[in-house]
């Protein structure tokens, strides 16, 4: 089973925002075009893309990024595939959730609380680190997409 194209809007190109968003949306359905995905989810994924071709202009951008997150999510899910830099974006907030914790507890343990700036960016390099590690595994393991998503 193949997976459809996007219906092309000419007149969407006076809107900047709209048409890197569409771009970005068809160079997603490109990518996993080129992976072997399960009938279920391409299934899935035709519906949606039949959603946004039916809808007007005026919903399209919002259509656009709340179906690339559906997709990403259940692919991430049931496939292990994940667009570039996915693990870094997220381990950089999580090392900064755990950057403020480092922080507080150097800053409790000195007496000190103006340390509790200290520990942010020990956790996001940490957070970045990790992430980057993760991309590089996922895209060794073939299992990156060659697509950078971007809100």
């Amino acid at each position: 089973m193949e997976i459809h194209e996007l219906n092309k809007r000419p007149n969407i190109e006076q809107n900047i925002k709209l048409n890197r968003q569409f771009i970005q949306f068809e160079k997603l359905i490109f990518e996993l075009k080129t992976k072997e995905i399960p009938d279920e989810i391409v299934i899935f994924i035709n519906n949606n893309i039949e959603e946004i071709n039916s809808n007007s202009e005026k919903e399209l951008k919002k259509q656009i990024k709340k179906t690339q997150t559906k997709i990403l999510k259940l692919i991430e899910k049931e496939l292990n595939l994940v667009t570039k830099n996915h693990y870094r974006n997220t381990w950089f907030i999580l090392g900064m959730a755990m950057g403020v914790a480092i922080g507080s507890a150097i800053g409790s343990s000195s007496g000190n609380t103006s340390l509790l700036a200290v520990g942010i960016p020990i956790g996001f390099t940490i957070g970045i680190a990790i992430g980057t590690s993760k991309d590089k595994e996922a895209k060794d393991n073939g299992l990156q997409l060659d697509v950078e998503i971007k809100y």
